[in-house]
């Protein structure tokens, strides 16, 4: 019914071969040939004549079953590795390891074996700092009575940590901000490893491989930086964040707690002026090679890649509706209006907003969406 379908619609000039071919999954090439099937031997000619062929190499059903009778008959507590041998030995059976275990698992005489684990190789580390950053993020009860996210960036070659605050979520604001102290602090890496967090990656089916044709906001930042993005496909191979999570769960609560530190604000001061430094003078290592990947950043504008973008139509009042807000565009003398043009809005990790029409910044907005008198000023 299906290929009815398609030769009607190409039939009627309303489909392309390839078009046709597409709708039955096949190519255009394929099609043509089941035209041909079709025209000569009608629906009977669309039969896949392998469905009624036997295969030449597949065993006699009486040898199937003697194999099956003769482990019932006095081998059922023999593994199949010991069987086989002495099936071949002593009954002259050609057939391989894989078909005798085959057969027998298919008659539920040997039960089926639990997959082995996979043999996993230590990683070894990058050879200069910067060639590749870690970021991850743990959930954990830091202070009595409330779970925050503590994200943590930090270099693969020698384990410092260039980047470590609190949040009360991860996402894609807080990847933004390690990624920008990170590089404020020691320049441009080459690759970040990640695991694959919806933040990080699109993946279109649970637990497969991710869609790096459709960049998430993090994707897009890094791709206009020139790093690359890594994704992780299993908790062993973030060990060397896993690891310092392990360390830091042990540890920055009780030093927290000593410190009488119950809120965010003074626990990320804390991250930021004692436990990180401490942290990488007892932990860090040195990098295998003499020599740094880091290079500085060249250029303005990091907040404005490292932000999340949107792409709006400015309404008829000049206005922009960006989440519940309208923003207003202010007056300028370089152009009269700006109603139906494609514009582009930042929002930064401080919650603070500016609209972009091309290059050419257009106003900066707070938190709640109002322009601020300086923008005014500058576009007036």
């Amino acid at each position: 019914m299906r290929f009815e379908e398609a030769y009607a619609g190409w039939q009627d000039k309303r489909l392309t071969q390839e078009d046709a071919g597409q709708l039955l999954g096949v190519s255009g090439r394929t099609f043509r040939r089941q035209i041909g099937r079709f025209e000569a031997d009608g629906m009977q000619g669309l039969e896949d004549l392998r469905m009624s062929q036997v295969s030449s190499r597949r065993a006699p059903v009486d040898e199937v079953l003697g194999l099956q009778r003769l482990y019932s008959s006095g081998f059922a507590d023999w593994n199949v590795k010991h069987f086989h041998a002495w099936y071949g030995s002593e009954h002259g059976g050609t057939r391989s390891y894989s078909w005798v275990k085959s057969v027998l698992q298919e008659a539920k005489l040997v039960a089926r074996s639990k997959a082995r684990g996979k043999h996993r190789k230590k990683r070894e580390r990058k050879p200069l700092p910067g060639m590749m950053v870690h970021q991850d993020a743990s959930t954990h009860a830091w202070v009595p009575e409330q779970t925050w996210d503590l994200v943590v960036t930090l270099d693969d070659a020698t384990s410092e940590h260039t980047s470590m605050f609190f949040c009360a979520e991860e996402g894609t604001d807080s990847s933004f901000h390690g990624i920008g102290q990170t590089i404020a602090r020691h320049g441009m890496f080459c690759s970040l490893y990640t695991d694959r967090g919806s933040h990080y990656f699109h993946t279109p089916e649970a637990g497969g491989k991710v869609d790096k044709s459709n960049p998430t906001q993090v994707g897009r930042a890094l791709k206009q930086l020139g790093i690359e993005h890594i994704a992780a496909y299993s908790p062993e191979a973030r060990g060397r964040s896993e690891r310092a999570f392990d360390t830091h769960q042990g540890r920055l609560p009780k030093e927290l707690a000593k410190a009488g530190i119950t809120d965010m604000d003074a626990a990320n001061r804390y991250l930021e002026q004692v436990y990180m430094p401490n942290h990488n003078a007892e932990f860090a290592v040195p990098a295998p090679e003499v020599g740094n990947a880091f290079v500085p950043y060249i250029g303005a504008g990091l907040p404005d890649i490292l932000c999340t973008q949107f792409e709006r139509t400015v309404d008829n009042d000049n206005c922009v509706s960006f989440e519940a807000r309208k923003l207003q565009i202010p007056s300028s003398s370089h152009r009269a209006h700006y109603v139906k043009a494609c514009v582009r809005v930042h929002r930064y990790v401080d919650g603070t907003m500016a609209l972009f029409h091309g290059p050419r910044r257009l106003a900066v907005y707070d938190t709640q969406g109002q322009p601020t008198e300086q923008e005014f000023k500058q576009a007036a």
